[in-house]
Parts: C-alpha cells; sequence; structure tokens
C-alpha cells in the first residue's frame, strides 16, 4: 500500500478530503495513492503538511 494512502486510512481521511485541501482532483491524488504518478518534491512536501507528518514519513517503505 502506498504510504499516502496508508497514512490517509490511519487519519480517516479520504483521497478526496485530500485532493481538496492541495487543490488536485481526485483523479491526480488516486494516481498518487495507487502510485501511477509520483508528486513533485515541493507538492510533497505540501501533502505532508497538510496530513501533519514528517515528509520523510511518506517516503519510507509502506508496511503493508
Amino acid at each position: 500500500m502506498n504510504k499516502i494512502k496508508e497514512i490517509l486510512e490511519s487519519q480517516g481521511r479520504t483521497q478526496t478530503w485530500l485532493a481538496k485541501q492541495i487543490d488536485k482532483s481526485y483523479v491526480v491524488v488516486t494516481n498518487y495513492c495507487n502510485n501511477n504518478k509520483q508528486p513533485s518534491i515541493p507538492l510533497l512536501y505540501q501533502i505532508a503538511e497538510v496530513l501533519d507528518v514528517d515528509v520523510r514519513e511518506l517516503l519510507q517503505k509502506s508496511k503493508k
């Protein structure tokens, strides 16, 4: 499982919620969560801030 998706699930949040927070479409966020595309470094920092996690947590291998 992708780290962004894993963190969203652990926080009880949805991909739609994240999409609104970072001003991206649901499809873009789904692509990130399914590892079809990778966010840019600046966007990765923004996602980390919105999820209230250290950006390094998004770069670690998933537990699942």
